[in-house]
């Protein structure tokens, strides 16, 4: 059965609530990703003759199951990772938890009891890692970026620095290039490498592979990075630990720093210690010499050197992350950046939205270094992506659609009102070399001014007509549809009532004509895809699918001038992250197998039960109906003096017991008559809602039985039909065509807008208000108030 990611994150979520109390998210994770790994390790390279891994006998995942239970588990535990860590020299990388801290993990039965749970959670089919994963998917690698991204989120602004998140990652691996690697020789480097996300989201780039190397000065954190790398399939990645400013890690042969083909970092933003067990005046590696040396009490262009000087002379390529203030900041930052800029080493500059990263909250910046060409280059390419991001929780993340549109501008050199541009070296040093963004990229929405000679004599002002010129150059008679030349120059007339202007555009030839083409776009797309979906089997590679698609899809919407192309690419990839990739990877591992998870009920009972389906719906239209009859026979005598209040129970609910106690008592009262038939009517309306839900409840179970022993008769081909069209094709096409639904409606705001804004002229309005001021006069004089 393959190994669904939802399923498989839900599973190592539980697993962190075993342990949630004894120990903050910074401490826990350490116990949590040592068991993943000792059972990854286990189910991946047990009993194979040629693996890189080696699990001894008393060092795999199967000997830690015999312990549950067990009294003395604990201590064990810990004798099955030492031994497993020794044969494969990890000693200092998965021996840093104790699974015998009684202070941690409880006394006695408490602690016996937690780690039996916990060994049981990663017992679970769904972490059966036998089958890592579907051909061109890291299932376990992206389990592990999972866990580090929640556990980053729980450990605070102080311990959560270790994460980089992946879509920040990625937008650096792809401006770099790293994509254009033709050898896994090329190597790439991060001299503050964390848990190493940001190392791996790079080298996977690479259609061959990089050779990584990462330095971590936290010991527990490079034993993070270590795991992850061996996670990642990256057995041999080589990862040090130590302070990359005072004890670089990779020197060359000479002594002097080790240089890469790539680096990425995101450094500690301002540290104040940067200078430990440094002497940067006499630097043995010259990292300060001919630029400048950082102040003492901020490290940001420390690091910004040291990784200047890894990467290898005029060749190298890097993104560092570094905050805002290293764009503007002065004095002796002021001259470093001068002479950062001076040898051309900046090829661009991207600004990001503001808390993205764990461990802070304020904006920062990727600042892209090449050294290729670099004393021919004349400018420096800016990006203002602070706007393109969504919530999530607490923190700000990019989407899908914000990391391809950085990418495509950024290697397309693309320049976009209020995104991007190129800025020529001449008008950064008249700027004295600040760097800061909005200096030169402005990103002020333009103010919607209001016309005082429209609201004085009428009229809609051209100006904000011309301003939809991006819809009229689509809809190219829609224009004169709506509007004509009002009484002055330079102003119109709304041709329609402002009740009228979304049917008049929904209606027009020009917008009909143009959703057509869409939907031709889109139709062209489906028809391209519907076969290379149907044809899905154990050889497809998911990651490669999607990419497929969604670089097609973007391609078709490319040259649409209303639709934005990333906002349809995002409906696709939201589809895909959220359902389409899950069903993508069992049907690659199961085959076209029908079930419930493949198939959601509901679309079986519409294209197989739909009689029985609409059946179901008048049944409970007729139980509505009788339950608001009942609702509103009790609204109506209920109350103080209301029949119905005395055959309330004590939880003040009507009762048929008490019902047919009370008809019992008034039956041969003649002068109850009224109130015994309100009573009689009220328990037929209840026999009657009654009855409608059992009608209900029988024909919904005889629809399940239906429903479950079609899932049993069907074929591939209806089951390939399904999914494919009904299911995917069906969910992606009505998320895009939303977009179309959004064109008419900003327009049809906009031009009521502006329609409302001037329908009524001021002398129109001081006449009004004359007019409302003489009838409030004359009502006063008439009731005697005068003054």
């Amino acid at each position: 059965m393959a190994v669904k990611k939802s399923d498989l994150y839900s599973k190592l979520w539980q697993s962190c609530d075993e342990l949630r109390g004894g120990m903050d998210a910074s401490q826990y994770k350490d116990y949590v990703l040592i068991l993943l790994f000792v059972k990854y390790v286990t189910d991946k390279y047990y009993d194979k003759p040629d693996s890189l891994l080696v699990v001894p006998d008393g060092g795999s995942f199967h000997d830690m199951v015999k312990l549950k239970g067990t009294n003395d588990i604990g201590d064990r535990m810990n004798k099955i990772i030492h031994t497993l860590a020794e044969e494969n020299e990890l000693v200092g990388v998965i021996t840093v938890a104790d699974f015998n801290d009684d202070d941690k993990l409880g006394r006695g039965k408490e602690k016996v009891d937690r780690l039996t749970n916990l060994i049981s959670i990663f017992e679970s089919d769904s972490l059966d890692m036998s089958k890592n994963q579907a051909d061109g998917d890291d299932l376990l690698g992206d389990a592990y970026e999972y866990l580090m991204r929640n556990f980053a989120t729980e450990s605070g602004k102080s311990k959560g620095q270790f994460y980089t998140p992946a879509e920040v990652s990625r937008v650096m691996a792809r401006v770099i290039g790293v994509e254009k690697s033709r050898s896994r020789g090329d190597t790439i480097y991060d001299p503050t490498c964390g848990s190493g996300s940001l190392l791996l989201k790079a080298a996977d780039e690479a259609p061959f592979g990089l050779t990584i190397y990462g330095q971590e000065k936290d010991n527990a954190t490079r034993a993070l990075a270590k795991m992850n790398m061996i996670l990642h399939g990256n057995e041999i990645a080589d990862i040090r630990q130590g302070d990359t400013l005072s004890s670089p890690e990779f020197l060359d042969k000479d002594g002097g720093l080790q240089t890469f083909n790539y680096a990425v970092a995101n450094p500690p933003f301002s540290t104040k210690s940067w200078r430990n067990g440094l002497n940067p005046e006499h630097d043995e590696y010259g990292r300060f010499q001919g630029y400048g040396i950082p102040p003492a009490k901020n490290g940001d262009y420390a690091f910004l050197l040291h990784f200047i000087h890894s990467l290898k002379s005029g060749q190298g390529k890097g993104a560092i992350i570094l905050p805002h203030g290293v764009l503007f900041r002065g004095n002796v930052e002021a001259d470093i950046r001068k002479n950062i800029v001076q040898r051309g080493l900046i090829k661009g500059i991207i600004g990001l939205p503001p808390n993205l990263f764990y461990g802070t909250g304020i904006p920062a910046s990727i600042i892209v270094i090449d050294k290729e060409d670099a004393h021919k280059r004349n400018g420096i390419f800016m990006i203002d992506a602070s706007r393109g991001f969504k919530k999530d929780g607490n923190k700000n993340r990019l989407r899908e659609r914000d990391i391809h549109k950085i990418v495509d501008v950024f290697k397309g050199q693309l320049e976009i009102p209020k995104y991007s541009r190129f800025v020529y070296l001449k008008e950064i040093e008249e700027n004295d070399y600040n760097l800061n963004i909005p200096r030169y990229i402005d990103t002020q929405e333009e103010e919607d001014v209001q016309d005082i000679g429209a609201h004085l004599v009428g009229g809609i002002p051209n100006r904000d007509i011309d301003d939809l010129e991006k819809y009229w150059s689509v809809y190219t008679d829609l224009k004169s549809e709506l509007f004509s030349p009002g009484g002055r120059n330079g102003y119109s007339q709304l041709n329609v009532k402002t009740e009228d202007i979304k049917k008049t555009i929904f209606s027009h030839a020009d917008f009909v004509k143009y959703a057509q083409e869409v939907e031709a776009k889109l139709n062209h797309w489906k028809d391209q895809y519907i076969p290379i979906l149907m044809g899905i089997d154990s050889t497809t590679k998911p990651k490669e699918l999607i990419n497929q698609m969604s670089e097609d899809l973007l391609a078709a919407f490319s040259n649409s001038k209303l639709i934005d192309k990333y906002d349809v690419y995002q409906h696709l990839m939201d589809y895909w992250l959220e359902t389409m990739r899950d069903d993508v990877y069992m049907i690659s591992e199961n085959g076209w197998t029908a079930n419930e998870e493949l198939i959601p009920e509901d679309l079986i009972k519409d294209k197989y039960f739909n009689e029985e389906k609409q059946a179901i719906e008048e049944l409970e239209a007729a139980r509505d109906e009788i339950s608001r009859l009942k609702e509103g026979c009790e609204e109506e005598h209920s109350g103080e003096d209301g029949v119905l209040e005395e055959v309330r129970n004590n939880r003040g609910n009507i009762t048929k017991t008490n019902l047919n106690q009370r008809i019992r008592e008034l039956k041969d009262d003649i002068d109850a008559i009224d109130e015994l038939e309100i009573l009689e009517e009220y328990l037929r309306l209840m026999d009657r809602e009654s009855d409608a839900r059992k009608k209900i409840r029988d024909a919904n179970k005889k629809l399940q039985k239906q429903v479950q022993a079609k899932y049993q008769e069907l074929s591939t081909a209806e089951t390939r039909d399904i999914l494919v069209n009904d299911k995917w094709m069906a969910s992606i096409i009505k998320e895009i065509n939303t977009e179309m639904e959004r064109i008419s409606h900003r327009l049809t705001t906009r031009i009521k807008e502006l329609s409302e804004r001037y329908e009524q002229t001021l002398p129109e309005i001081e006449a009004e208000v004359d007019e409302l001021s003489k009838k409030v006069e004359s009502h006063l004089q008439r009731m005697g108030f005068t003054w």
